[in-house]
């Protein structure tokens, strides 16, 4: 054109924008006021929607002081505009108060807002802005109830939640494919899987991936990973694809639950769908594999990870630090630096506030405690303990009076048991590792003080399992359980396995056991602790070429770690046990904790 005027040049600014050429629109509309021309609130409205599409935030700043000085403040297209703009772009307060500024609101600059507070928080906000956009008496429509939906999700306000799934079915709203994700989202991550299975099973048209998603992720939040399952099974049936998001939920479960089978069929999934490339699916994944053992499978996930997030390094240093690999984590995390990534609050302590910003938290501050327990420094944890800004946690003294009991400070292990009793006062596991303590100093007197104060609180010692898969059955077993239908051939296998360790060298750790009886009897106790008997079973029951992994809900006992170590010497294969505190890989006489746990 040979010449081009406001019309023209408003159009072009509106084309762009509205075909999603967002940069284009910017451009022009740069152009345009070199130009000469003086936008119209079409060309404001525009190009503000262009930038909070790309988040440039501090260009719709220079546009807000353009839209100003042109007089358009009061402009509802203008202003609606810029409100989603800084919503979209996470600034609230810029966006509450432009809002505020406006005299004569409508439903479209409500839900901005409204959107703004469920996208970014505060999420009172949002329900706040709600009862107030009612009380003005704004038409509300499916955008603004599906937003205010959210921010009850994200508060986990059920009633305020139901009240609103009221509002949706006056206004037949119930059955839109938006809602009914909404409502599902909703009453999921509320924890009220009933009502959210119903609105799931409303209509065949809401049954998209985005509310199987929900719903598989609100299953797998209280555990249920069967029903989480029988979802996945039911969309897969219907021909709806799965998204990164529904692999990260079950994959998740896997490895909270250290489900190993079921981890492996879904990373077959995960290569089949190609999600394999996905950073946020793959970091899951190394997650999983750590806590299920196969700390090889966890590092070759990681090496593949082509442009790895923040959470794929930190997920592969929990890898490192549950497994006891102490300084392959300092690699990584050199590495990790390396590459430019930053370490946040997760990642570790040591001049995070000086050096990176990140203040330290309580678990940084007992993750110290740990790290001298360990080096035996007691008297440096003490005073690192005394000049904390708080109280340890439960966590803290733990770790505190585990490192008491491994180096027999019998005086400090009392202190830290005394603190952590008063924590957890149920938690059966202080009196027991103090009693083990006196008890390896011979103090019987002291340890049945221990018993009988158990006795008098209540406190029960949690008893001690453990638990081996071998093809898709779990096999559980107690201390000298004779309930398995292989029993005999497990105890002829520890039996020999005893005779076998005795002459390699290993000598029963009849201290760990607290009762003044004869060392004999000890021995026998010791022999058929529930790990002995579960790697036992594993060794007559898998093939030598895959690995034995025993879990246990209890701390590995000293003498039964000794005993491992053994037997992984004598049989000549990889033995990995998980107990409450981490991963032990017995191997050739030899375990990663380097006898600290």
């Amino acid at each position: 054109m040979s010449q081009r005027n406001l019309v023209s040049w408003t159009a072009m600014v509106t084309g762009f924008s509205q075909n999603l050429h967002y940069f284009e629109a910017i451009s022009t509309f740069c152009e345009m006021r070199i130009a000469g021309e003086n936008p119209t609130q079409f060309a404001f409205s525009s190009v503000i929607k262009a930038c909070a599409s790309v988040g440039l935030v501090e260009f719709g700043e220079q546009i807000h002081c353009l839209a100003l000085k042109f007089g358009f403040a009061s402009d509802i297209f203008v202003v609606s505009n810029l409100v989603d703009m800084y919503s979209k772009c996470g600034v609230m307060v810029n966006a509450y108060n432009v809002f505020q500024e406006m005299e004569c609101k409508d439903e479209v600059l409500w839900t901005a807002l409204i959107d703004g507070y469920a996208k970014n928080g505060p999420f009172e906000d949002a329900l706040s802005a709600y009862k107030n956009m009612v009380k003005e008496g704004i038409g509300i429509d499916k955008f603004v109830l599906c937003s205010t939906l959210s921010a009850c999700a994200a508060l986990k306000a059920l009633n305020f939640g139901k009240c609103l799934h009221s509002v949706m079915v006056k206004k037949g709203f119930e059955l839109e494919i938006s809602v009914g994700n909404a409502l599902t989202d909703m009453y999921s991550k509320a924890g009220d899987m009933e009502s959210a299975s119903n609105v799931f099973g409303i209509d065949s048209d809401c049954r998209n991936i985005v509310a199987c998603s929900s719903l598989i992720d609100g299953y797998v939040e209280l555990d249920r990973m069967e029903d989480a399952l029988s979802v996945y099974v039911r969309l897969r049936r219907q021909g709806i694809e799965p998204n990164e998001f529904t692999f990260s939920s079950l994959v998740k479960a896997c490895s909270s639950q250290a489900i190993l089978e079921q981890g492996t069929q879904l990373h077959a999934e995960v290569i089949k769908f190609n999600f394999d490339g996905n950073p946020f699916v793959s970091s899951v994944l190394v997650d999983m594999y750590g806590k299920c053992g196969l700390l090889d499978d966890s590092i070759q996930v990681f090496d593949e990870i082509e442009n790895a997030t923040e959470f794929a390094w930190n997920s592969m240093l929990s890898v490192f630090a549950q497994h006891g690999l102490g300084k392959d984590a300092i690699q990584l995390f050199n590495r990790m630096k390396n590459e430019g990534v930053e370490p946040n609050a997760i990642t570790f302590f040591k001049a995070m506030e000086k050096t990176y910003g990140v203040v330290p938290r309580e678990e940084h501050y007992s993750c110290v405690i740990d790290l001298l327990g360990r080096a035996g420094q007691l008297k440096e944890a003490e005073d690192f303990i005394n000049k904390m800004p708080f109280e340890p946690n439960a966590f803290g003294w733990c770790s505190f009076l585990g490192a008491c009991k491994i180096h027999g400070d019998k005086e400090r292990g009392k202190l830290a048991a005394e603190k952590l009793m008063q924590l957890e006062p149920e938690n059966s596991g202080a009196p027991v590792l103090l009693s083990n303590i006196y008890a390896k100093e011979q103090q019987w007197e002291d340890v049945r003080t221990l018993r009988k104060m158990m006795q008098d609180f209540n406190v029960k010692k949690l008893p001690g399992y453990s638990w081996v898969d071998v093809g898709n059955k779990t096999h559980i077993f107690g201390v000298e359980d004779w309930s398995h239908p292989q029993m005999k051939a497990i105890y002829d296998k520890l039996d020999a396995l005893s005779g076998q360790i005795k002459a390699a060298g290993y000598v029963p750790c009849t201290d760990s056991i607290p009762l003044d009886v004869d060392v004999s009897v000890k021995e026998k106790i010791l022999q058929h602790h529930s790990e002995r008997l579960a790697i036992a079973f594993a060794l007559i029951s898998i093939p030598s070429g895959k690995p034995i992994i025993v879990k246990k809900n209890l701390r590995v006992c000293s003498d039964c770690h000794s005993a491992i170590k053994y037997i992984s010497k004598v049989i000549g294969r990889k033995i990995i046990v998980r107990d409450n505190s981490r991963f032990h890989h017995f191997s050739n006489g030899l375990c990663s904790c380097g006898d600290f746990w």
